[in-house]
């Protein structure tokens, strides 16, 4: 008897998640593991966020709250699009999920019949093929060079849209390359978009605070407002407010779309935790100070980072506007045997060597749809991240 669906072959277990296990399970039996693979702010969540979720417990807000979340959660997301990017939704437009990983999924069962296409820009988040698929959609991936910073051009969008697309996906900035698309970026994309009116987009914007030096990431519908009728923005408390386990993502969308979304998330979770809304209501409306503070902490760490591994042999590092996640490449290591003997035929093969003899967990560039490379998060302390590309120098150093 076969006990699971036939849908659930057609997916895979997250591959980040798995090698943060693989480097838990090393350190457990007493190894020395610095991880630099799990994509969550070392910062933890501000005191004043948590003061809320106290207040709100002990005054029980305990209860089920409307499947799309509190009115004053909601106005509150409103005001922050506004505030943020000039988007003007109004809060019955809004819906609350647990997480921003339930929004796309969401999205993506609500809407896509079998066969439908969903053009994915890659390096892309590990988890965007697989909703996809899971919602019986096609994946249609994308890539997007190291020599374009890794953002998409408008002509390859323009090639790979079909009579059978039915969403354009985007991450900016990026999980797991941190390539952030300014409004001149978004442009020429916006206009692909308005030539093909039955394509749908999606763009996923949970890290929008985190960029360096200036930059400003934008978002589709503040560049081109004639796609605010079928776009969802999305958007969440995770990484800007380093609150991960709250599990707080939210969406700004057309009001037949929120609906659809509404609907599903009615028979699936109801409503996300009335505790971590409360949080989250304080995390928007409060003081946002910390933001900065914490995104200058994030920017010394990346230059640490692409200085210290475009040092390493065989490793060239892109600087990326955004997120906390740099995406090397390692094809100049390709090829070579370690100084432990492992053979480096692959991306995979050189994360798992570099974890087992030098004890630095990263993530494999495939996991993202992207030979070739690997992901660090530089979400942890400086000095183990200067500790870690030690290693990888050391590691790469002793490449044969």
């Amino acid at each position: 008897m076969h006990l699971t669906a036939d849908r659930l072959d057609r997916i895979s277990p997250s591959q980040t998640i798995a090698i943060s296990t693989k480097a838990r399970q090393l350190k457990a039996a007493g190894r020395d593991i610095i991880s630099l693979s799990a994509g969550e702010p070392d910062f933890d969540t501000p005191q004043f966020v948590k003061d809320a979720a106290i207040r709100a417990i002990q005054a029980g807000e305990t209860k089920y709250t409307d499947v799309a979340g509190t009115p004053a959660l909601r106005r509150a997301i409103a005001d922050k699009f506004r505030r943020d990017s000039g988007i003007d939704y109004k809060p019955e437009e809004i819906i609350v999920s647990t997480g921003g990983k339930q929004v796309i999924f969401n999205a993506m069962v609500a809407t896509l019949n079998a066969g439908d296409e969903v053009v994915i820009p890659s390096p892309c988040w590990v988890s965007y093929p697989d909703i996809v698929t899971l919602a019986d959609g096609k994946p249609v991936i994308v890539p997007c060079g190291q020599n374009h910073g890794f953002k998409l051009r408008a002509e390859d969008l323009e090639a790979a849209i079909t009579k059978r697309t039915r969403w354009f996906l985007l991450n900016s900035p990026c999980n797991p390359t941190g390539a952030a698309y300014s409004a001149e970026d978004l442009r020429p994309i916006c206009d692909v978009l308005l030539r093909h009116p039955d394509v749908w987009v999606f763009t996923d914007d949970i890290y929008e605070k985190l960029a360096y030096d200036g930059f400003r990431p934008a978002t589709i519908v503040q560049v081109e407002p004639r796609l605010r009728d079928r776009t969802i923005t999305m958007n969440g408390c995770s990484k800007a407010y380093a609150m991960t386990g709250w599990r707080i993502g939210f969406a700004g969308a057309p009001l037949a779309m929120t609906k659809a979304m509404d609907k599903l998330q009615s028979q699936s979770t109801s409503n996300t935790s009335s505790v971590s809304q409360a949080a989250a209501l304080a995390a928007l409306t409060g003081p946002q100070d910390f933001i900065g503070e914490m995104v200058a902490v994030y920017r010394e760490r990346r230059d640490l980072v692409v200085e210290m591994l475009n040092r390493a042999p065989g490793v060239t590092c892109h600087k990326p506007e955004g997120a906390f996640y740099v995406f090397p490449s390692i094809h100049g290591c390709i090829g070579k045997t370690s100084a432990g003997g492992a053979r480096i035929t692959d991306d995979e093969s050189f994360v798992v060597a570099l974890l087992e003899e030098q004890g630095v967990a990263a993530v494999h560039g495939a996991a993202f749809l992207y030979p070739g490379h690997f992901r660090i998060s530089y979400a942890t302390d400086t000095a183990s991240l200067r500790e870690a590309c030690t290693r990888i120098q050391r590691f790469c150093e002793g490449l044969r």
